[in-house]
């Protein structure tokens, strides 16, 4: 009895062994917590297996539930939810599956509860999981930004202005938003990536002195 699957990538080397919580909506949560926290995929190296182990065996606390074993050892034609090909942190096969896939979950509530049984030093601001994703194209002073430290933790950073037509450390930072994080000389003070996650302003600024103070 249970809910049974597997995940293993391309090669079949390696298996991950789920006693329960083996349909698609809650793989599908794990891998997504997993690339939110930009750990390293099984289908990289070892490190992936590890960081998908420890998030999933910290959701089931206890000692079973969950396994880790060479693919071949393991039982896949489970007669529940049989085996996900993952590559990256995305599903990319199915196999011995023979039911249609589970979809009971709402991904968001699987995150926060997922996040929730995480050690709290590991665990991200709740806020993260109902933010919306918006391209930095788009951002505005006064919006609150989710942003990666050089550790991986995640801060809520205030947008405070938009960039200059100037070049920091080989980046043309011309409107681009800037973060309270560091100096507006500094090119990490800037958002470089094509989109974040983002509580946004409540009270737009509109005086241009405030957007470039320099």
């Amino acid at each position: 009895m249970g809910n049974k699957a597997v995940i293993t990538t391309k090669d079949k080397k390696i298996g991950l062994y789920l006693h329960w919580n083996g349909g698609r909506d809650s793989v599908e949560a794990f891998l997504e917590y997993c690339k939110i926290k930009d750990y390293r995929a099984p289908s990289e190296d070892c490190y992936g297996w590890a960081r998908l182990t420890q998030v999933i065996g910290n959701f089931f606390g206890g000692s079973a539930s969950v396994g880790i074993d060479s693919y071949d050892t393991l039982d896949t034609d489970n007669c529940d939810n049989g085996v996900y090909i993952i590559e990256g942190w995305e599903i990319v096969g199915r196999e011995f599956n023979r039911r249609s896939e589970q979809c009971e979950f709402e991904l968001t509530d699987m995150l926060i509860e997922i996040n929730e049984r995480q050690p709290e030093t590991e665990q991200i601001d709740s806020r993260y999981f109902i933010s919306k994703q918006k391209d930095t194209k788009d951002i505005v002073v006064g919006d609150m930004v989710f942003e990666q430290d050089f550790t991986g933790k995640y801060e809520l950073l205030e947008i405070i202005g938009l960039g200059r037509n100037t070049v920091l450390n080989g980046h043309r930072v011309k409107d681009l938003p800037y973060t309270s994080r560091y100096s507006v000389d500094n090119c990490n003070a800037y958002l470089l990536k094509k989109n974040y996650r983002v509580i946004e302003q409540l009270n737009p600024i509109s005086d241009l002195s405030v957007l470039y103070p320099f």
